[in-house]
């Protein structure tokens, strides 16, 4: 019987920088990454890929950690505890959705978000103006 994955695609992968404005410079000036969207609320930049819509999230705030997409934060958090992982953080809100950190029984820590509130909305220059409808592929 064929199931539906947990883990539906690498949302992004969080990169540690000092500040945004150098991180927008080596990953976006340098490196060529488009800007899709920045909120220096909560000290992020997301920076489209080459390929697929996994993005790279400059951050001041979290480590370099890989952010998996999924249907439900609750309902992967419990997928996991039944699978044998641990619930690190409960599930609790971001700004386009909900997210939860779990580590599953190999010691491998997963942040796990879904995007049930939508994906952000933006200005001309990439700043996040709001959140829009929830009507984004998870695939």
């Amino acid at each position: 019987m064929a199931r539906t994955p947990l883990l539906l695609r690498v949302d992004a992968v969080t990169v540690p920088v000092p500040d945004l404005d150098s991180g927008l410079r080596f990953y976006r000036d340098a490196l060529g990454h488009t800007l899709l969207w920045r909120n220096d609320e909560i000290g992020q930049a997301g920076l489209a890929l080459g390929d697929g819509d996994s993005e790279i999230v400059l951050t001041t705030r979290r480590p370099y950690e890989p952010n998996w997409l999924v249907a439900s934060a609750e309902d992967a958090a419990r997928a996991v505890l039944r699978a044998g992982g641990r619930i690190v953080t409960e599930p609790f809100d971001i700004p386009v959705g909900r997210g939860t950190v779990v580590v599953d029984p190999f010691g491998n820590t997963l942040v796990l978000l879904d995007l049930s509130k939508g994906v952000y909305t933006t200005d001309d220059h990439g700043a996040v103006t709001g959140v829009a409808d929830p009507e984004r592929r998870t695939d």
